[in-house]
């Protein structure tokens, strides 16, 4: 081990049931250094965490610390031999004072042995005067002050106590400008002390402000391990995303609807907003068209078409559909206005494992009629086996579990859920994630075909080769803002993820 290297961990192996989470990856952190791991849902970067602190065993591997192999069974054991961890939820006493969540485990004693609060309060404000928050009661409870300076408190206490390697999990995400540069700022500090930060993260802009080195996971593998200052944006935009190009059917779609003046707006919105997730975003949709929104995850893509849909409320901006202001205040409004939208997670947002796939498909086409108008069983069963035909859903019967199917039929029974109210405006957030090349190839057909016969479609995806397939148009977004739009005339991946790292061509 390099006598810089202060975290060295060689051939981390994690297997969970039918998923190989980790696959002989490596990584190691600098004295003195701030690293950011990043990479896609699924990349493995929690996962390499969670074995790190001793949340996972891991199935095979080593890890030294100083030198010294290590083994931590527990984040107790970890902290102990000085790994801490801050996450964007705080996991601190909200109920008890700072000072008391600083010297949790800790409180200095009086010689009666009870706890000295003179002195434990002026050591937590000296405490909190180093990373810039002399100004807080320590006395007051910490479930009073905001996020921010909830994770600063968390930050003093890990680094008071035998902290060498502090690792931030996403801090930043529920954090303003101001903030975040007060943290970035309490990061540097550590760094000329000598502390080494793991900075687990998907905002590019925040990676090249305060990182050293970065390092990336995809798909449970080590892509690389890079130097901040001599990795192009560009490059690493296409170590997260990869440059596989799926073996599908050529596919394209040639319904240029967005030039033609004839078209009628569907949807369009104005500065629309959502405070610590989108900020302002414009854009217009034309009845026909299909519009892909772009970028890392993390970009603000999914809040975007939640903030239109309905299901989070945006606090500024104005939208409007079919030509009239939409305000809908829950996302049944939304459903009864024409819209619908399929969530980006299938199995916390979408299917009901529990009902059939009748019951599941009938949910939201019952919502728009009303609870006291209930569809005659007939009527179900009949639009069931028309949109069981018209996907190509394999199941033997309407009456079988969801939970019996596979992910990808699983999936085309809640886009037959959408179609089956027939809406003019369709979101689909990632709707071929996790499922199988043809069934993508099928839901990709499906949504030209949608879009041909007048449906308007907003789509999501991380594999940029089937958004080009597949949209007339992109919004390609960055750190929650829309930073450009690009026409889906003979695009090249390249030409996106140019545009998703900040406009860079060629590695440049």
């Amino acid at each position: 081990m390099a006598d810089d290297t202060l975290l060295l961990m060689k051939n981390i192996t994690m297997t969970f049931p039918g998923v190989k989470a980790l696959q002989h990856v490596d990584f190691s952190l600098g004295r003195g250094e701030i690293h950011a791991l990043m990479g896609e849902n699924g990349a493995g970067k929690s996962t390499l965490i969670k074995v790190l602190t001793g949340v996972h065993i891991r199935d095979d591997g080593e890890i030294f610390l100083d030198g010294k192999a290590i083994n931590n069974h527990s984040p107790e054991e970890a902290q102990q031999n000085g790994i801490s961890t801050v996450f964007q939820e705080v996991n601190l006493c909200p109920n008890i004072s700072v000072a008391e969540n600083i010297f949790a485990g800790h409180e200095p004693r009086n010689k009666f042995f009870a706890i000295d609060w003179k002195k434990m309060n002026e050591q937590a404000r000296a405490i909190l005067s180093w990373v810039g928050l002399e100004d807080i009661d320590v006395k007051r409870t910490l479930g009073e002050y905001s996020v921010a300076i909830q994770q600063m408190v968390a930050i003093a206490r890990a680094v008071h106590f035998n902290c060498k390697v502090l690792i931030l999990d996403e801090p930043t995400s529920s954090l303003d400008d101001q903030e975040v540069e007060k943290l970035f700022n309490v990061m540097r500090q550590l760094k000329a002390d000598g502390k080494s930060i793991i900075f687990v993260t998907h905002f590019l802009e925040q990676v090249y402000a305060v990182c050293d080195k970065i390092t990336v996971l995809r798909n449970g593998e080590l892509e690389g391990q890079f130097t901040t200052a001599e990795l192009p944006r560009l490059k690493l935009v296409q170590a997260m995303l990869g440059h596989e190009v799926a073996e599908l059917d050529n596919l394209r779609n040639e319904n240029a609807v967005e030039e033609r003046n004839d078209v009628p707006e569907i949807l369009k919105a104005v500065a629309l907003t959502h405070t610590g997730t989108i900020k302002p975003f414009s854009v217009t949709i034309k009845k026909g068209e299909v519009v892909g929104l772009t970028g890392l995850l993390g970009s603000g893509r999914s809040e975007m078409v939640r903030a239109i849909y309905g299901a989070d409320h945006p606090d500024g901006g104005e939208l409007y559909f079919n030509g009239e202001p939409l305000k809908a205040k829950s996302p049944l409004d939304s459903i009864k206005r024409g819209m619908a939208y399929l969530p980006e997670d299938r199995k916390a947002e979408s299917i009901i494992a529990d009902l059939s796939i009748r019951e599941n498909m009938m949910i939201a086409l019952q919502a728009k009629t009303g609870v006291f108008k209930l569809l005659p069983m007939a009527k179900q069963i009949e639009l069931t086996e028309k949109y069981i035909k018209e996907l190509n859903i394999k199941t033997p019967s309407t009456e079988t579990l969801i939970k019996q199917l596979s992910g990808g039929n699983q999936q085309k029974v809640i886009i037959g859920r959408w179609l089956v109210t027939h809406p003019e405006f369709l979101i689909l957030d990632e709707p071929t994630r996790g499922i199988d090349v043809g069934t993508k190839t099928e839901i990709q057909k499906l949504v030209i075909k949608l879009a041909e016969q007048g449906m308007t479609v907003i789509f999501i995806s991380s594999e940029i080769d089937e958004m080009l397939r597949t949209v007339n148009r992109l919004c390609v977004l960055r750190d929650g803002a829309k930073v450009g739009e690009l026409v889906n005339n003979n695009l090249t991946q390249s030409d996106v993820m140019a545009a998703i790292a900040g406009g860079e061509k060629n590695g440049q």
